[in-house]
């Protein structure tokens, strides 16, 4: 039997991406039953891209982020399953085709996605390709059953969400995750290379890190909920490649502080050895992804991979400290409020 697909895309100031997005829908193998574009309170002219093309235009509901975006397509789509695929992505013909076939042939399957296009949608200078490519790398290397599903492009049967119910709307990043947590104990969750949209990532230094610093900021909330529940989430760097970083950033302070604190001198050489330490560690836990990068783009392009990559490292730790700082004086707090809601019970 065949099922019937419902393409949902949530779009944000989209005008720039959503015409080469639709038409990658259109263009299918496996024809889709509808395409559902939820504008989520855009100020450019994403609405008017989305009435060029034949498709159902949701709005009205102003700026709520991309949970109820999605969860307002849920509402609206017909489909046996829903396809969810961002409005800064182009499919490849055949993912639609791909993820059915999957899901046809794993019942316990609760979601297929797949992997980021080492080449992006537009080509937009060395930064967006830093991003595409590390993006694909780690994506591509945990494809199989995995434990987090992402969301940019990916099918769910309707029945999940009717189990599970929907987004959680109060988060604007790592929604993903939160899903993930409720999905992985019921469905297997399958990552795949067959699945795959060139994306029109970020190509500014500084929105790049401001970015990967935001999504940090849960980071450790969910890896701790992960292994609560004994899973473990797919991870864009590996825990030697954060150590490494961490060693490197972390100790080119260290030569500086030993000559204002007169300490003994043979310290200062033994510390100021520690940063370039840390970087030859830091590129031999990366040294597949560095091969990788100069395959794609030459072995000139890989000192600037680097050094993009270890500022991601630096913008990825700060924002992981800051979350875990935030969740340790909410959980005090919260203990603290219980301990005084006890006391007064008390007396």
């Amino acid at each position: 039997m065949t099922r019937t697909v419902s393409v949902v895309i949530p779009a944000y100031n989209s005008s720039r991406t959503l015409d080469a997005c639709l038409r990658s829908v259109h263009a299918q193998t496996h024809p889709v039953h509808e395409v559902i574009v939820v504008d989520d309170g855009s100020t450019d002219g994403t609405a008017e891209i989305a009435r060029n093309h034949p498709c159902v235009l949701i709005g009205g509901g102003g700026n709520r982020g991309v949970s109820a975006a999605r969860n307002a397509g849920i509402a609206a789509a017909t489909g046996d399953v829903l396809f969810f695929l961002d409005s800064d992505e182009a499919l490849t013909p055949d993912s639609v085709a791909n993820a059915l076939e999957i899901l046809r042939d794993d019942p316990s399957c609760g979601c297929v996605h797949g992997v980021i296009a080492p080449e992006p949608l537009f080509d937009d200078g060395p930064v967006e390709w830093y991003k595409v490519l590390h993006a694909y790398w780690w994506r591509a290397r945990g494809a199989g059953v995995v434990e987090t599903a992402f969301f940019a492009q990916a099918a769910v049967p309707r029945e999940v969400f009717e189990v599970l119910g929907g987004f959680d709307e109060r988060l604007r990043d790592s929604e993903d995750l939160e899903f993930s947590d409720r999905l992985a104990p019921h469905y297997r969750i399958v990552l795949t290379e067959r699945v795959m949209a060139r994306h029109d990532e970020e190509h500014r230094f500084g929105p790049l890190l401001s970015e990967t610093y935001r999504r940090a900021l849960l980071l450790v909330p969910a890896l701790l909920s992960a292994r609560r529940g004994g899973r473990s989430n797919l991870t864009a760097n590996s825990p030697a490649s954060v150590l490494a970083a961490a060693l490197c950033l972390g100790s080119v302070p260290l030569p500086l502080l030993a000559l204002l604190l007169s300490w003994p001198a043979p310290a200062v050489p033994v510390l100021s050895a520690l940063p370039v330490a840390g970087l030859l560690a830091f590129c031999l836990a990366n040294l597949g992804l560095l091969r990788f990068a100069a395959r794609r783009r030459g072995a000139s392009f890989v000192p600037f991979f680097t050094g993009v990559h270890l500022a991601n490292h630096a913008a990825l730790l700060a924002g992981a400290a800051s979350g875990a700082v935030r969740a340790l004086t909410a959980g005090r707090t919260a203990t603290g409020g219980r301990r005084s809601s006890e006391q007064a019970a008390a007396r």
